[in-house]
C-alpha cells in the first residue's frame, strides 16, 4: 500500500475537462517519484495514497490541488527592446524573477513598445483529470521528514 516516502512507478494520462490530453506517460517509461517529496502536484499524490500495485484510479483535481490559480503578480510588461529578436505570441522564454530564480514565461501579447509575459504555469486555474495506474511500490528505509509539523 502506498505511503508517504515510498518510491512509486505509475502510468498516467492527464486531461482537461474537455477531454484534451495534455500529458501522458503511456508509450514512454513509467513515471517514477517519491511520494511526499514535492515532485508532483498535491492532488496527484493524494489520489494514490493507500493504493496498491495494479490499482487504477481516476481523479479530478481542482486548481488548488494542481497548479493553483492565476497569479496576477506573475504577469508583467517588459519593454520590447529588452526582449530577444523574433519573439512570437505563445513562445516560452526563460527569465530571471525579482528574487533571482529562473522561471519560464509565455509571451502573451506583443505591443508596439512592450511585451506582456506570463509566468503562471500553463495549467494554472484549470481543473485536471488524471487516469493513474500503479505499477510498482518501493518502501524506502529512511522516511521523509514531515514538514507539516
Amino acid at each position: 500500500m502506498i505511503e508517504r516516502g515510498n518510491v512509486v512507478e505509475v502510468h498516467y494520462t492527464g486531461k482537461l475537462t474537455n477531454g484534451e490530453v495534455f500529458d501522458s506517460s503511456r508509450g514512454r517509461d513509467p513515471f517514477k517519484f517519491q511520494v511526499g517529496s514535492g515532485q508532483v502536484i498535491p492532488g496527484f499524490e493524494t489520489a494514490i495514497l493507500g493504493k496498491n500495485i495494479g490499482d487504477k484510479v481516476t481523479t479530478t483535481l481542482t486548481s488548488d490541488m494542481a497548479y493553483g490559480s492565476i497569479r496576477e503578480d506573475l504577469i508583467a510588461s517588459v519593454p520590447l527592446d529588452q526582449m530577444p529578436e523574433g519573439i512570437k505570441v505563445g513562445q516560452t522564454l526563460t527569465a530571471e524573477s525579482e528574487n533571482g530564480k529562473t522561471i519560464n514565461v509565455i509571451i502573451k501579447e506583443i505591443k508596439e513598445n512592450e511585451v506582456i509575459v506570463d509566468g503562471n504555469h500553463p495549467l494554472a486555474n484549470k481543473e485536471l483529470i488524471f487516469d493513474i495506474e500503479i505499477l510498482s511500490i518501493q518502501v524506502m528505509p529512511n522516511p521523509l521528514p514531515n514538514y507539516n509539523d
